[in-house]
């Protein structure tokens, strides 16, 4: 049923798209030079009868593992070290609040001359976009931690580096996988802001240098990729969870 219900609000709107763009409609927001289903699917057949286009979706995808993973394999263990030990939050977590509200646009210029090469600077922004929804959800897991497990484990005469790992860390894992999924969406945003202003390569660079050369249909087409890179993600990060996690299955 959610299948079919999800197929018929794509349809309905490829129509709506179809009809505003065919018609030149001025709404208020104007469909005059929005490129049509039909003119970006013809842009489509193009750029994937070359190599160029994977090209930039594989670095796009290269850079969001990349930066994405190293915000994982920071962010889950800071969280709950800050979670665990009051002194350490104390003393970290302004300063995370402090860098938090900062977009990723923001980070840009300070990027470029923080870090040697584009790359590595588009890298630490998508870092950056991950790293924060995952240490906050962390924080958040380890805050909601029954203590009467902790005491039990304690009891039984596990020491610290046991008890985080047979109880904190299993308890934290829900609300761990929730700021994997948000990272990796904001962790896109800022990928895609960081490829239009400084990359050479990525679907980002591609949308935008469409714009630049006036090329409104891959500028759609770039925007749908974008989109469709985004939402196969998300279900393969719960795809991990629930094989981590078969107790909430």
């Amino acid at each position: 049923r959610a299948t079919l219900l999800g197929a018929l609000a794509i349809s309905l709107f490829i129509l709506a798209w179809h009809v505003v763009t065919v018609n030149r409609m001025d709404l208020y927001v104007r469909f005059l030079n929005v490129p049509s289903p039909e003119q970006v699917l013809e842009s489509a057949r193009t750029a994937f009868s070359t190599g160029a286009f994977f090209e930039h979706i594989a670095m796009s995808c290269r850079r969001i593992f990349i930066g994405f993973a190293i915000a994982a394999l920071v962010a889950v263990p800071l969280g709950m070290l800050m979670g665990r030990f009051a002194l350490l939050k104390a003393f970290v977590f302004p300063v995370c609040e402090v860098l938090r509200p900062i977009p990723a646009i923001g980070w840009v210029p300070m990027a470029i001359m923080l870090w040697p090469t584009n790359e590595q600077s588009i890298v630490f922004i998508t870092f950056l976009g991950a790293f924060f929804p995952i240490l906050i959800n962390t924080l958040h897991g380890m805050a909601n931690v029954d203590e009467v497990l902790v005491r039990a484990a304690r009891c039984l005469g596990a020491s610290e580096r046991a008890t985080f790992r047979e109880v904190y860390f299993p308890a934290v894992l829900p609300q761990v996988f929730t700021g994997l999924t948000v990272g990796m969406g904001v962790a896109w945003v800022s990928l895609i802001a960081a490829e239009m202003i400084s990359g050479q390569f990525g679907i980002g660079y591609f949308t935008w240098e469409a714009y630049s050369l006036v090329q409104y249909a891959d500028i759609a087409l770039g925007m749908i990729t974008i989109g469709v890179l985004g939402l196969l993600s998300s279900p393969a990060i719960r795809l991990v969870g629930n094989f981590l996690m078969p107790w909430k299955g």
